[in-house]
């Protein structure tokens, strides 16, 4: 753990800027974290030294490039603790992997009349594709509720009632990308195993920011993205079972995801090369093997701590010194997002003037459009905190708020 958070900016060249004459405040991370200058170093080393195809060279170039490339599998295999890097399929991001999920998975096991079950604080990305594929194989969607009021916690109370033996799969978020609820995985990964429930954990707000143990958390499918954890944009991982990877038809096909190929029919590779069709993202790939790096040398217990920390003082010091705003989530046990709307200025406008204040924050329905219909906003700004962020910030984020607030009162 870092002798100070505050230290850790360094590590960031993009921090070291100014927006509007003030130095930036980056609070976007929830949209995509930055990136430490050992991550950016190794995407330079990769095209400088090393850029080559893998696994079909057999000079030096290709030779390191696939050293490389694997061994950020293998790191991705220890990093959730996955029984074995065949375990590890690189996709472009979390909607990628979903998407790989629902369509060979899905396509291959459900039926009408089967039941997927999603929670009703799921992403876009953890949504339409299973809106999809119930539209191609007749299942009914079904979902977990969350609480009334801006807690945003799920109903657990509703489990017993929704969770039943028609539902097949259960695939929910980690962590809120709006509300910054903590969700019980590993309880809710129980109680789908006990009715036979396939699992899909969305980590995309979680991989980088706590411990995440698929081992632990007992599930059967995680995904992630790497933009969001200090990696590059346009990869991520898919986490599966290999029993349900082998089992599963390919998601696409052509080079590189094949054993044997005539003019009539095809065999498959081994996984997880049979999901890896084509030319993969190499560089990003080992960059990411490096962004996992990074964090655990932080630690990614410490930085949970952190972001809890964080979260907890925003939404006390929001509610206490902004009169007339709405926070959503929960008080304390959350993350480092942080969603809210302040009354007669809409998001985009909050973020707008915020800009002005060199602070970057976002403002939207964050993909949550039915979330945002169901508590009665058409839109929230949020602040989203990581490690490079400090309790300092929080003066910066409220003064802002508070000029907004006089701005809009005339």
């Amino acid at each position: 753990m870092p002798a100070t958070w505050q230290n850790l900016r360094r590590d960031f060249p993009i921090l070291d800027q100014q927006v509007a004459g003030r130095p930036l405040l980056y609070l976007d991370n929830g949209a995509t974290s930055q990136k430490p200058r050992r991550v950016i170093e190794a995407l330079r080393q990769y095209y400088e030294h090393d850029n080559a195809n893998v696994h079909r060279g057999i000079h030096a170039l290709s030779m390191r490039a696939t050293a490389a490339y694997e061994g950020a599998r293998e790191r991705s295999a220890r990093f959730l603790n996955a029984a074995s890097a065949a375990e590890i399929v690189f996709t472009s991001g979390t909607t990628d992997g979903i998407n790989l999920v629902a369509d060979a998975w899905g396509g291959a096991n459900l039926r009408a009349g089967d039941v997927i079950l999603l929670t009703e604080m799921e992403h876009h990305s953890n949504l339409v594709p299973w809106q999809l594929l119930a539209r191609r194989t007749g299942a009914k969607l079904r979902y977990l509720p969350i609480v009334p009021g801006d807690t945003g916690l799920l109903d657990l109370t509703q489990l017993d009632r929704v969770l039943t033996p028609e539902v097949k799969l259960f695939a929910f978020t980690h962590v809120s990308n709006t509300l910054g609820v903590i969700n019980p995985a590993a309880a809710l990964c129980t109680a789908a195993r006990q009715v036979g429930a396939v699992t899909l954990i969305d980590a995309a707000q979680s991989a980088g920011h706590m411990p995440v143990d698929v081992c632990a958390l007992g599930c059967d499918f995680l995904v992630l993205s790497g933009h969001k954890m200090c990696g590059p944009t346009g990869i991520g991982v898919l986490y599966g079972r290999q029993a349900l990877l082998d089992a599963m038809p390919p998601y696409r096909s052509g080079g590189s995801m094949i054993s044997s190929v005539d003019y009539f029919e095809s065999k498959w590779a081994p996984v997880p090369q049979k999901f890896e069709a084509g030319t993969p993202n190499i560089a990003d790939a080992i960059a990411l093997g490096v962004a996992m790096d990074y964090l655990d040398e932080l630690g990614r217990p410490a930085i949970a701590a952190h972001d809890e920390k964080l979260g907890t003082l925003a939404y006390a010091r929001l509610t206490a010194e902004v009169p007339g705003i709405r926070v959503l989530g929960p008080a304390e046990h959350r993350s480092g997002v942080l969603s809210f709307a302040l009354p007669g200025a809409h998001a985009h406008d909050v973020v707008t003037l915020a800009d002005q204040d060199g602070i970057a924050l976002r403002g939207g329905h964050h993909c949550n459009q039915p979330l945002m219909r169901k508590l009665g906003l058409p839109s929230t700004s949020r602040a989203s905190f990581y490690f490079y962020n400090t309790e300092a910030d929080l003066d910066r984020l409220v003064a802002s708020l508070r000029r907004i607030q006089r701005f809009f009162a005339g």
